[in-house]
Formats: C-alpha cells, sequence, structure tokens
C-alpha cells in the first residue's frame, strides 16, 4: 500500500549534519497519517539498527542510545514525509539509512525491531570522514 523513497544522504565531515529524508506514496488503503515510521540503518559488515522512530502523532518518538540528542525525527503528514534531521555527525555513523514504516500506532515494545514494519525503502548512503 505504501512506497518509500529515502534522499539526503551523502558526505559530510566528523562534526557536520545531515538531513534525510522519506517520501512515501500511498496507492490505497489507509492514509500516510495511520503509519508508524523508524529509520534504521546498517553499516558494513554489521547488522541492521534501530535509529529513531515516530508515532502517527509527533509527540511520540523514540531515539537509539548513541544519537539521543543530536538526532530529531519528525513527519510532515500533508506533505507525506519522514525526516531525520542528525547533527554532531561522527564516523560510527558511516551507514546505509533507511526509512521504513507500519500501519498503526507505534508498539513501544516492538518500534526497535525490524521485523515490525512491513514496508522498507531501499535506504540512502551516509558517509562521515573523521
Amino acid at each position: 500500500q505504501v512506497q518509500l523513497v529515502e534522499s539526503g544522504g551523502g558526505m559530510v565531515q566528523a562534526g557536520g549534519s545531515l538531513r534525510l529524508s522519506c517520501l512515501a506514496s500511498v496507492a490505497y488503503g489507509q492514509p500516510f497519517a495511520y503509519y508508524s515510521l523508524a529509520w534504521f540503518r546498517q553499516a558494513p559488515g554489521k547488522e541492521r539498527e534501530f535509529v529513531a522512530a515516530i508515532g502517527r502523532s509527533e509527540d511520540t518518538s523514540y531515539y537509539e542510545d548513541s544519537v539521543q540528542g543530536r538526532s530529531t525525527i519528525s513527519r510532515d503528514n500533508a506533505k507525506n514525509t519522514v525526516t531525520l534531521q542528525m547533527n554532531s555527525l561522527k564516523p560510527e555513523d558511516t551507514a546505509i539509512y533507511y526509512c521504513a514504516a507500519n500501519p498503526g500506532r507505534l508498539n513501544m515494545n516492538a518500534y526497535y525491531r525490524g521485523q515490525y514494519y512491513a514496508t522498507w525503502g531501499r535506504g540512502t548512503q551516509v558517509t562521515v570522514s573523521s
């Protein structure tokens, strides 16, 4: 029902910022506002890991500990987008970043699990040089 396309990745020096965006195309069914959304990342040779999640209303969001305080996830339901603003980037933030969506409310016990999300984008590469 929904397709996701990420953008905004690139190469940046340590300490810099990037703003990742994910545009959703909803072909049928529930509108974009019905979906819970998240960002995950996968570095070379490592497993995919949770970065941030946001509920259907912006008052619910969660962050992985290493990005807490320097990242902000937000959504614009009118524009069908979810954004991840990342500041004070570190070389260890280098990864492919994926947008994910799941219909319904954000599950407090599962939002950090990749298996919870039904739909994924193809990812956008973020490279942070030291």
